[in-house]
């Protein structure tokens, strides 16, 4: 039988590390990039102590740039028999603060991570992906309502959002499934001093391991369901978010930005 594959950006900490290492328990090729090269060897030492350190193919990758990609594609699938079963765009920066007090150039770079490095995934990825293939990428319960201090992440996430659904239409016909996750606040570094007040409202309850289990499910996953909210806020959030008036809608997340 094919052993399945899963090529993961930003996998030196947090989301993409916890991804990486359920991946591997679960027996599958994991390819874990990241500029990231400490937390990259962090990661190896993680894997060979599970016993499991020949799964694990590792790589410098900068999601900004399309030769860096092309380079650990090529990389990778040397070890896969040249195809992808899934790739799991989730390298992603954040910036918080009202607009106009955080640098241009700051949130300039976000949209370039967050949203051209996604863009630039499903792009180059394409050619190695086939009928049973998936995409996965890392969206946010900001997609589902502009978030004020946030302005620039949630732009960029409900960028992503967009991307998904729309591919996940293109790329039907090929037998390739495009989906998202969308968690709220998740405890890694990118919420350690995060200014908003969103997040002192509604706290922090998900751990990478949450993400993790559902990126596995998504990647068995045999329906068509495209976005996958994680924890119950955040479901609470999406269904709210489809029965509410316009006017409610933004009321509630003017009082959960504070």
């Amino acid at each position: 039988m094919h052993q399945p594959s899963i090529f993961i950006t930003g996998a030196a900490a947090g989301i993409g590390k916890a991804t990486a290492l359920r991946f591997l328990a679960g027996g599958w090729r994991v390819g874990a990039f990241d500029i990231d090269a400490q937390g990259l060897e962090s990661l190896a030492n993680a894997a060979a102590a599970m016993g499991c350190g020949e799964l694990l193919i590792t790589g410098q990758l900068d999601v900004t740039n399309n030769d860096s990609w092309q380079a650990t594609m090529a990389e990778f699938t040397e070890h896969t028999g040249g195809s992808l079963t899934v790739l799991f765009n989730n390298a992603g920066i954040l910036v918080s603060g009202p607009l106009a007090e955080q640098s241009l150039e700051a949130q300039q770079r976000l949209i370039q991570i967050n949203v051209q490095g996604v863009l630039a995934g499903c792009y180059l990825a394409r050619p190695y992906l086939a009928k049973g293939s998936r995409v996965i990428n890392m969206s946010s319960a900001s997609a589902i309502y502009g978030q004020p201090s946030l302005a620039a992440y949630s732009t960029s996430k409900f960028a992503v959002r967009g991307l998904t659904e729309a591919l996940s239409l293109e790329w039907e016909n090929a037998g390739i499934q495009v989906m998202d996750v969308m968690p709220l606040f998740v405890q890694t570094n990118l919420v350690t001093n995060m200014n908003a007040s969103s997040i002192r409202r509604l706290g922090v309850r998900l751990t990478p391991a949450d993400i993790a289990l559902t990126v596995w499910r998504m990647a068995h996953y045999r329906g068509n369901r495209v976005h996958w909210a994680v924890g119950l806020q955040t479901k609470l959030m999406v269904f709210a978010s489809k029965l509410t008036p316009a006017w409610l809608l933004r009321l509630s997340n003017k009082w959960i930005a504070g």
